[in-house]
C-alpha cells in the first residue's frame, strides 16, 4: 500500500493485518481521478469512514484536501493510522494550514453525534460484509446532519455482489464505476 499521486506519492502505508480490505491502485487511481477532474479536492475537508489505513484520506491529503478526520473502529488500525499522520507531518509536502488526525470509534457512532463543519468529501468504505441497509442508514444519518451540505461528495466502495443501496432523499448518484469486484458510488447533495 502507497500513496500514488502528489505531495506524498510514493510513501508506503502499513498494513494493518486482518479484518481490512485495502482499494487497490486500480481503484484508487480511477476514482481519485475522477475527484480531480471535478476539482473536488482542493482545499477540501475531507472525512474518511472506515479508515483502516487510512489510504483514501491520505492520498486525498496528498491531491490537495487541507484537512483529514479518519475515522475507524480496530485500535491496531488507528495506532498505525496515528504513526503514518505523525510521519506525513515531518515530511516536505505538509503544508501550513493542513490538518489531520485519526479517531477510533465506530463510523455510524462518529456519523450520530457529529456537530461541527459539513465535509466537501466523504469517504464510505466498509468491510464487504457491511449490509446495503447498514450502509443505507448511515446514509441516512450523514445526509439529516451537519457532517454534509448541498455539494457534497460521498464516495462509496461496495461489492459488486451487493444489492444496490437506496438513496437519502435529496442526494444522486452522479457516476457509479466496477473496478473487478470493487463498485465505486459517486453521490452528491
Amino acid at each position: 500500500m502507497r500513496v500514488i499521486s502528489g505531495r506524498f506519492k510514493g510513501l508506503s502505508l502499513p498494513s494493518v493485518g486482518s479484518g481490512t480490505r485495502p482499494t487497490t491502485d486500480r481503484t484508487k487511481e480511477a476514482l481519485f481521478s475522477h475527484l480531480d477532474a471535478k476539482g473536488l479536492l482542493d482545499a477540501a475537508r475531507v472525512l474518511d469512514l472506515y479508515a483502516g489505513t487510512g489510504a483514501l484520506g491520505i492520498e486525498a491529503l496528498s491531491r490537495g484536501a487541507r484537512e483529514l478526520i479518519a475515522v475507524e473502529a480496530s485500535s491496531r488500525a488507528v495506532a498505525g493510522l496515528n504513526a503514518t499522520l505523525s510521519a506525513l507531518r515531518g515530511q516536505r509536502g505538509w503544508a501550513p494550514g493542513m490538518a489531520a488526525r485519526a479517531l477510533r470509534t465506530r463510523a455510524e457512532a462518529y456519523a450520530q453525534r457529529y456537530r461541527g463543519d459539513p465535509f466537501d468529501v466523504i469517504f464510505i468504505d466498509p468491510p464487504y460484509a457491511l449490509s446495503s441497509e447498514d450502509c443505507e442508514a448511515l446514509l441516512r444519518v450523514l445526509a439529516a446532519g451537519d457532517a454534509t451540505r448541498e455539494g457534497s461528495v460521498v464516495v462509496l466502495e461496495r461489492s459488486t455482489r451487493s444489492r444496490d443501496v437506496r438513496i437519502p432523499e435529496g442526494w444522486q448518484v452522479v457516476d457509479q464505476r466496477h473496478y473487478g469486484e470493487t463498485a465505486v458510488w459517486f453521490l452528491e447533495a
